[in-house]
């Protein structure tokens, strides 16, 4: 098949799983690449011998042949009692999550990563929408000069309940920031849930700005990540739509909640987009 998608798994989704161990597991059942997620359980940021644990992950990519996405999603990661806190947006501890995501290039630097992937948080209460855009437009631009001087792909992910949710405002982020470095991340079963484009025409919307791609299943409305076959979305057109845009980047499954179940849905997602992708094709 021409110009058929490359499948990677995130993982999020792995963490009882050992990172070598996960890695030979999605390489044994033909995923063309992983999204690493900086975690303490697999790659962390913050640990001492970080170099040595990237140049090590380096080598075993190579030797799977597996490509890479770097992902900046850990939950606690920076703060053990908030999700996802600080971000970009915060008033204390913002130059925290710069820091995490300089290293977050770096290491994608290492690994020849495609891209490296974050987002902008949530929006503290007491703060305007002026103050809180105007962080993320000054994190962007420093990330986008860091990630240049790396020679690193930065995408930017609209994320649903987030301070940036919808395309629109990852469009007027990208303009203000005025870097080819800064690209998207399309979660597709984002796009389904908040988006009022077909997710098809999502991805048509953001053209050749499309530097990654997440994937899993989902309900209209409503922001859980469901296994495949479990939501209401129809895959054979969307995956289409990324061949017809000539998408030659990672396309990963991000099922973060099913990682006690990842030796089952590892094999079972890959089957499952390979077979609608084949729908797809022609359709």
């Amino acid at each position: 098949m021409n110009n058929a998608l490359r499948y990677g798994y995130i993982t999020n989704g792995l963490g009882d799983h050992r990172l070598d161990d996960a890695l030979q597991m999605l390489a044994d059942h033909g995923y063309s690449g992983v999204g690493i997620t900086l975690d303490h359980h697999h790659l962390d940021p913050f640990a001492s011998d970080v170099a040595m644990q990237t140049a090590k992950i380096a080598d075993r990519l190579r030797d799977l042949d597996l490509s890479v996405v770097i992902e900046t999603g850990g939950r606690f990661v920076l703060d053990p009692r908030r999700k996802h806190e600080p971000t970009l947006l915060s008033d204390e501890g913002r130059d925290r999550r710069v820091q995490l995501l300089e290293i977050a290039i770096r290491i994608a630097a290492d690994l020849g990563a495609e891209a490296m992937s974050f987002w902008s948080g949530r929006k503290a209460p007491n703060d305007s929408d002026e103050t809180a855009w105007q962080r993320l437009v000054d994190g962007c631009t420093h990330l986008a000069s860091v990630a240049d001087h790396h020679n690193v792909q930065l995408a930017f992910e609209p994320e649903p309940g987030m301070f940036v949710q919808y395309i629109e405002e990852w469009r007027r982020l990208a303009v203000e920031v005025a870097s080819e470095r800064l690209g998207v991340t399309l979660d597709l079963g984002h796009c389904h849930a908040i988006e009022d484009l077909s997710t098809a025409e999502c991805i048509r919307e953001v053209g050749a700005a499309l530097r990654n791609v997440q994937i899993e299943d989902m309900e209209r409305g409503v922001h859980e990540h469901l296994d495949f076959g479990e939501g209401s979305m129809d895959f054979p057109p969307i995956l289409a739509a990324l061949r017809d845009a000539d998408y030659r980047g990672l396309v990963n499954v991000e099922l973060s909640r099913h990682s006690p179940v990842a030796h089952i849905v590892v094999p079972r997602a890959i089957e499952f987009l390979r077979n609608a992708e084949m729908q797809g094709v022609g359709a």
